[in-house]
């Protein structure tokens, strides 16, 4: 059985796809944070104020989750360009186990997050 050769050019294409998406994320935070705001304004009920606060921290544990994988992607990509100074094109196998690693890991976030999105829409229904 041939094995399949992973290029660098791939692994650069994903890792945009990723950094986008990240981006997007940190966009959206901002604007959740936002939502945050005018909900302080308009109540008083502790209740309510002690989970905009949970959703306070929520979002900022998320945004340090994001910083991390960014600076990973760097990393990376770094790694990658030092590959292809050198004229490989292919990486080598613990690079690419790296890269899958890292792919599993955005794959959970984006669970997570996506899990996140929808319990805070839900708050925003009742609370708008």
């Amino acid at each position: 059985m041939e094995k399949e050769v992973i290029y660098n050019t791939d692994l650069h294409f994903e890792h945009q796809q990723w950094w986008s998406e990240l981006a997007f994320w940190e966009d959206e935070l901002k604007s959740f944070n936002n939502r945050l705001s005018e909900l302080v304004t308009r109540w008083t009920d502790k209740e309510v104020l002690a989970q905009l606060e949970h959703y306070q921290n929520e979002f900022i544990l998320h945004d340090g989750i994001i910083d991390k994988l960014k600076e990973a992607i760097e990393i990376h990509e770094t790694r990658i360009a030092g590959q292809s100074q050198t004229g490989q094109d292919a990486l080598d196998t613990a690079l690419v186990k790296k890269h899958l690693e890292f792919r599993n890991k955005m794959e959970t976030q984006r669970r997570i997050y996506a899990d996140l999105k929808k319990e805070f829409f839900r708050f925003l229904t009742k609370y708008m």
